[in-house]
């Protein structure tokens, strides 16, 4: 049986249209039930990698705009041909490891098969087990925020179609992430120096969710009257005029652990040069399920087998449109989401505490290739957010009456990029691609709190704006076809505006005495953090591609570590902010080996990061309430400052399949997986909120239909720890299997073309699961046992 596989790579959905050969590898050639041909799911990476194009054989069946050639020193690309007459490609092979071999650091991807079948309600939960990942889990099922080798919130960008995801995820891990698996074809996680182009906020990564709401090529239906292979550098322009065509496509689920539903409906249709799409999507679900009591400290308290006060309800819908002309498109939607979700934990199950939020997203994007021998393409991004939440809640748990707003977050953010790819040229020792980009922003964060508005510590923090702009460059020079280097920089600046008081001293209490904390001072703090990389990428006999790279990335502090000065009940804590904080640096190197073609497939990584300055919140062993800090403990929040330290981060990740041979009609093999992160500080004392060592492993079956798969995961005790205010967490081993079943439909009743249905065991093992990460980690377990059923049909 031999497999092909293809990658497609773009820049945060914005179609880089950067496709690389096919690769081809011979599995069980003497197989006698390999008499067709099967493929790899599309890969669509978000890095900036400007690699010229090759012709190849797409799987997609979208019809892109490409422009007409020059004539100067090139030979005028032939017109566009119908298609040649080979087999028609079968549908993406389900459940294959999908390894990124052509860029210059590891990159996780999660294709729209896989996203189909594992569900997840938010980004945490969805890459909860992929190596080098985890979730923050402070709500499953509603805030979970994806942990990149240990490193979050303001280490790890979260973008929508290459714009920034908007909310206020990374100012409270009880806030949820506005971007949901339910309405995402893809995701992927970026790491290493293609992480550059979205700002030093990434330094761990960029987890990048892409889908079709600003529509970047014209849908076509079933049968089309040409097909384009391969888009290479130069081509004409395709025919964008095609007579019209609807999809629609429908995603519905529901859910044993929390009695869940979940349902979404897609649109594209498109006609005369114009592509529209439209989704909607909602959730409902009950407390979930939990194997055993949840609260380590406090024995009082019945649950019934269920964690306490985390039900659940979002919902959300999209409309967008393209225009495509000679060379290019320009395209614009608006989208809305919004959630009512109840936060667990022994506080949120007393107060009866729930968040609800609401994201209005506008955003728009095109792309230009103009008729010139130097500019390859122009593309641009904007997008403009206004979030809102409120935490609910009851002041009182004794007093029903009570309830009300406890505390408002708002963001209204605007950003603009616009990036141009210069033709490639020879330079004698290398052919050299080269793109710019020119990045804006602006932001506006409140977080009042209606308690007491006269009180200096009125909410977490005063109205503050910040200001960015940046530029980058990426340099791409390829020596030979097996070897290739890539230099790339950045230099931004930020301004910040922001209030805190003169001093806030360890012990105070504003209620009996105003003048124990300063009176409120303007901070305008500036920065100018500088970031380059190098990356090489080698390939090797045996379709092995080795990859190293080199990273020096500076980050300036975020307005929540400057200007925090009130109580935080997120994390359970009193957090101080720290207006002298300084550029934090990351000095790292990662290397890695992959193949990604043949029966073994695996990616293994290895990375060591040195931080200067790493800023992190430092508990001090006092405790607060709403007005006062004292020494010791007795009051229900831990006193956090913002400090920096240096640091060192070092781990490695690996993952791999191993197509072992046929098995009735299909194929079977297994599969493994390891990470780990190991972080202190230079001191030797340990970085708090670390994932531990994960050991997995599983077995599977494939044919062009079904999939089934069993897989363990054993993650090993966290006992290296925080030295104040974090317990040791216990181990556990994390059981999924899933069975699903793809197929095409010639003739259906309800007019459906194909369908893929299928059933997804979770935690079978039904085990207490406390991920360390989670501040809430003693109080909130993980789901139990629970089965999920799903069903996908498109018509």
């Amino acid at each position: 049986m031999t497999f092909q596989g293809r990658r497609t790579l773009t820049i945060g959905g914005a179609s880089w249209l950067l496709l690389c050969a096919a690769s081809h590898g011979a599995i069980a050639d003497d197989t006698p039930s390999a008499s067709t041909p099967t493929q790899l799911p599309d890969i669509t990476v978000t890095a900036p990698s400007p690699i010229q194009r090759h012709r190849t054989v797409t799987t997609r069946t979208p019809t892109r705009a490409v422009r007409a050639a020059p004539s100067r020193n090139r030979e005028r690309a032939p017109a566009a041909q119908p298609a040649p007459a080979v087999a028609a490609a079968p549908a993406p092979q389900q459940g294959v490891l999908p390894v990124v071999t052509d860029q210059f650091a590891t990159v996780t991807v999660v294709p729209n098969e896989e996203l189909r079948r594992q569900g997840g309600a938010t980004l945490g939960d969805l890459l909860f087990s992929k190596p080098g990942i985890t979730g923050s889990s402070f709500a499953p099922g509603a805030s979970s925020r994806p942990i990149i080798r240990g490193l979050d919130v303001n280490r790890v960008g979260i973008v929508e179609n290459g714009l920034g995801g908007g909310g206020a995820s990374d100012l409270g891990e009880d806030h949820f992430v506005p971007i949901d698996p339910l309405s995402t074809n893809q995701v992927e996680v970026v790491r290493g120096p293609a992480a550059l182009r979205y700002g030093s906020t990434s330094i761990g990564g960029v987890v990048s969710a892409t889908n079709n709401r600003i529509p970047d090529a014209m849908p076509t239906c079933t049968a089309a009257p040409f097909q384009t292979y391969g888009l290479p550098a130069k081509a004409p322009l395709a025919d964008v005029g095609s007579p019209g065509c609807l999809n629609v496509e429908t995603r519905t689920s529901v859910s044993s652990v929390n009695r869940g539903v979940e349902g979404g409906m897609l649109l594209d249709a498109g006609g005369n040069n114009v592509a529209v799409h439209a989704d909607v999507y909602g959730r409902t679900t009950s407390d979930y399920s939990i194997p055993s009591y949840p609260y380590l400290f406090d024995q009082t308290r019945p649950v019934n087998g269920r964690q306490p006060n985390s039900a659940t309800q979002s919902d959300g819908a999209s409309v967008g449109a393209s225009y495509f002309f000679q060379g290019g498109y320009i395209g614009a939607s608006i989208t809305q989401n919004d959630s009512l979700y109840h936060i667990p934990g022994i506080d949120g199950a007393d107060h009866q505490t729930r968040i609800d939020a609401h994201q209005t997203k506008i955003a728009v994007k095109g792309e230009y290739r103009p008729d010139a021998a130097a500019i390859d393409a122009v593309r641009f991004w904007l997008g403009a957010t206004d979030y809102r939440h409120n935490e609910l809640g009851l002041a009182d748990p004794a007093d029903s009456s009570s309830d009300g707003v406890r505390q408002t977050f708002t963001n209204k953010e605007q950003e603009a990029r616009v990036e141009v790819q210069m033709m490639p040229f020879n330079a004698r020792f290398a052919t050299v691609t080269t793109a710019f980009g020119l990045q804006a922003g602006h932001q506006e964060l409140t977080a009042p709190s209606p308690d007491d508005p006269t009180s200096p510590l009125n909410g977490l923090w005063d109205p503050n704006k910040n200001n960015r702009v940046a530029g980058y460059v990426f340099n791409e020079l390829k020596f030979t076809d097996t070897t290739k280097a890539q230099i790339a920089g950045r230099i931004e600046h930020i301004d910040l505006s922001g209030t805190t008081p003169a001093f806030i001293p360890p012990i105070f209490d504003v209620a009996t005495d105003p003048a124990s904390i300063g009176p409120a001072t303007a901070q305008n703090p500036n920065f100018t953090p500088k970031s380059g990389s190098l990356g090489l990428i080698q390939n090797l006999p045996w379709d092995l591609v080795a990859s190293a790279t080199a990273q020096y990335v500076e980050r300036a502090p975020k307005p929540a570590e400057l200007f925090s000065r009130g109580p935080h009940d997120a994390t359970a804590t009193f957090d101080i902010g720290n207006p002298n904080l300084g550029i934090e640096t990351a000095k790292s190197i990662e290397i890695g080996l992959r193949r990604a073609t043949g029966p073994l497939r695996f990616e293994l990584t290895g990375y060591y990061t040195r931080f200067d300055g790493f800023i992190f919140r430092r508990l001090t062993g006092n405790t607060c309430d709403e007005s006062a800090c004292q020494l010791g403990p007795g009051l229900e929040l831990n006193q956090a400052r913002y400090s920096q330290r240096d640091a060192i981060f070092r781990g490695a990740e690996f993952q791999s399949q191993l197509d072992i041979g046929p098995l009735n009609g299909g194929i079977w093999g297994i599969e493994n997986q390891f990470d780990v992160v190991r972080a202190t500080f230079t001191d030797g004392t340990n970085v708090p909120r670390i994932p531990p060592a994960r050991l997995g492993g599983g077995l599977y079956w494939r044919d062009s239909n079904w999939f089934a798969h069993i897989n363990l995961v054993h993650a090993f005790a966290q006992n290296d720890i925080a030295v104040i205010g974090e317990t040791p967490t216990a181990g556990y081993n994390l059981l999924n299997a899933e069975i699903t079943y793809n197929t095409k439909l010639t003739s259906s009743w309800i007019g459906a073309k194909e369908m893929t249905i299928g059933l997804v065991g979770k935690n079978l093992l039904n085990q207490d699961i406390r991920n360390s990460v989670s501040y809430t980690k003693d109080e909130v377990l993980l789901p139990g046992i629970g089965v999920r059923a799903f069903a996908n049909l498109k018509f």
